[in-house]
């Protein structure tokens, strides 16, 4: 399920970078860098709890 979250969270990114430098989409680019975001803190909590 990590790694799962890691892969949203990477092409999630990946489709922001597209958006910013690429096209004017507005709103929508950075709310796909917040959800990449929220996924990546995510991941990371659930993996420190569980050691």
């Amino acid at each position: 399920m990590n790694s799962l979250l890691y892969v949203i969270a990477v092409i999630l990114i990946i489709g922001w970078a597209i958006g910013a430098f690429f096209t004017s989409v507005g709103g929508l680019i950075h709310i796909l860098l917040v959800i990449a975001i929220i996924a990546l803190l995510l991941g990371v909590i659930r993996r420190s709890s569980t050691v």
